[in-house]
This record gives structure tokens, C-alpha cells and sequence, in this order.
């Protein structure tokens, strides 16, 4: 049902012209991932999927949609070279996953070798009573360390552009030129 709704936004996102539209639908679309992502357990990425893609993603567009207009300008040509490239690597990415055992199955690797070992040997080997904090914190540090980043840049990278204000810089504009108010005055 999750698939069946991201792919309902994904097409909206492709048809529609209006971007505050596409936006919005982005965002959806982000958060129909992450619940994804919790339903596959992986809910250390569906907290980054959030935050990055549903919400710091949206703002940034929304303020990029404040600086731009409102419409997609319509393209004169049809080119279908694009669509080629999508259908192609879509394709690549099935066959690859052709041979991967099914979800949940109990003689996939990750639950034959990883899972026992983790729930047996992570409190003795990493010295935390919690299997999940052990795993996120030691077994897979550099890729939490990489997630706390990105979402970091993200947060600062908000921050600045929602610290300009209407009388600040804007791209285009030199920050030496006088504002609107400057000129009125002189």
C-alpha cells in the first residue's frame, strides 16, 4: 500500500506544473519513505528520511520557490532520451536484486550470521546492555556519524537562509547595492 501511495506522488510530481504543488508532494513522498523504512526496520534512516527529505528538503524548496516563480515554464520539445535512461537503470536495479533472498526469510545471511551474533556477543564486545544502541553506536558509528552530519549541514544551511530576512542579500543582488528603503530616503 506504501509503494502503491509513493508511486500515486510520484507520478503527481511528474504531471504537475504548479511547483508549490510538487513541493508539497515531495514532501509527502519523503514521508511515505520513511515510514517505509520503519516497516523495514530501518529506523535509524527513516529518522534521517524525515527530517532530511520530509522536512528540512521542503523548506529549503519553499524558500527557493519564494525566490522564483511559481510555475514550471513549459519545455517545447519532447524528448524521450531522459525516460530511456530511467526505464534502463530501473531496469539494471531489478535484475540486480533478482538473486536476494525474500524479506524476512529466515535463511537470509543478515539472519543467519549478523542478527544471532549481535544479540549474543554485542553486550560482551561493545560493553552496552542495549543491542540497539551498541549496533548504532559501534558496529555502524561512521555511518550514524555520517547521518548526524548531513542532518547538521542540512539544519545550519536552513538556518542561513532563513536568516536573511527581506532587506538582507539575495543572490543576483550585490550586498553593497542600497536597499529599496536607502533609495527612498536619498
Amino acid at each position: 500500500m506504501i509503494l502503491f501511495l509513493m508511486a500515486i506522488a510520484a507520478f503527481g510530481i511528474i504531471k504537475l506544473r504548479n511547483l508549490f504543488a510538487v513541493v508539497m508532494l515531495s514532501g509527502i513522498f519523503s514521508l511515505l519513505a520513511a515510514s517505509l523504512y520503519v516497516h523495514l526496520t530501518a529506523v535509524d534512516v527513516a529518522f534521517t528520511e524525515a527530517s532530511v527529505g520530509a522536512g528540512i528538503s521542503t523548506l529549503l524548496m519553499l524558500a527557493t520557490l519564494a525566490i522564483t516563480g511559481e510555475y514550471e515554464k513549459k519545455h517545447t520539445t519532447n524528448n524521450l532520451f531522459p525516460l530511456l535512461i530511467v526505464v534502463v537503470t530501473g531496469a539494471a536495479l531489478i535484475y540486480g536484486t533478482l538473486d536476494m533472498p525474500l524479506y524476512g526469510a529466515a535463511n537470509a545471511p543478515a539472519n543467519l550470521h549478523l542478527i544471532p551474533r549481535f544479540i549474543e556477543q554485542s553486550g560482551t564486545e561493545i560493553g552496552i546492555p542495549n543491542i540497539v544502541t551498541s549496533v548504532l553506536a559501534s558496529y555502524r558509528g561512521y555511518d550514524t556519524l555520517g547521518e548526524t552530519v548531513v542532518i547538521f549541514t542540512a539544519a545550519i544551511g536552513v538556518l542561513v537562509l532563513l536568516g536573511r530576512g527581506r532587506n538582507r542579500w539575495r543572490p543576483g543582488i550585490s550586498a553593497d547595492a542600497p536597499s529599496k528603503d536607502e533609495e527612498n530616503e536619498v
